[in-house]
């Protein structure tokens, strides 16, 4: 059993090492960084218990042309497949005696 879980993380090491080399190196001749834009929504959890939605605009984000996060940002194939973006604002309980 030993054996298995030692063959499978250097597997996965050396995989993960390949597509880190590919991307620093350009191998196969490719742009490195590729852009998505995203949707960005805020969502909003009020005290009357009922949630709103506002539309907060479209950016763009940076993404690494490669099969494992690199550099800091997420893979394209990933990003490009989440194109919407949820930032979470509650504001509270309203059953909650003690606010401060």
């Amino acid at each position: 059993m030993k054996r298995i879980i030692i063959i499978v993380v250097v597997l996965a090491g050396i995989l993960y090492l390949s597509d880190f080399l590919s991307v620093r190196f350009r191998i196969p001749a490719r742009d490195t960084f590729g852009t998505v834009t995203l949707h960005t929504y805020y969502v909003v959890k009020l005290k009357n218990g009922r949630t709103e939605y506002d539309y907060a605009g479209d950016h763009d984000v940076s993404c690494s042309n490669s099969a494992f996060p690199q550099f800091g940002v997420k893979p394209c194939w990933y990003t490009s497949r989440h194109t919407e973006e949820q930032i979470n604002i509650d504001s509270g309980t309203p059953n909650n005696p003690h606010l401060f």
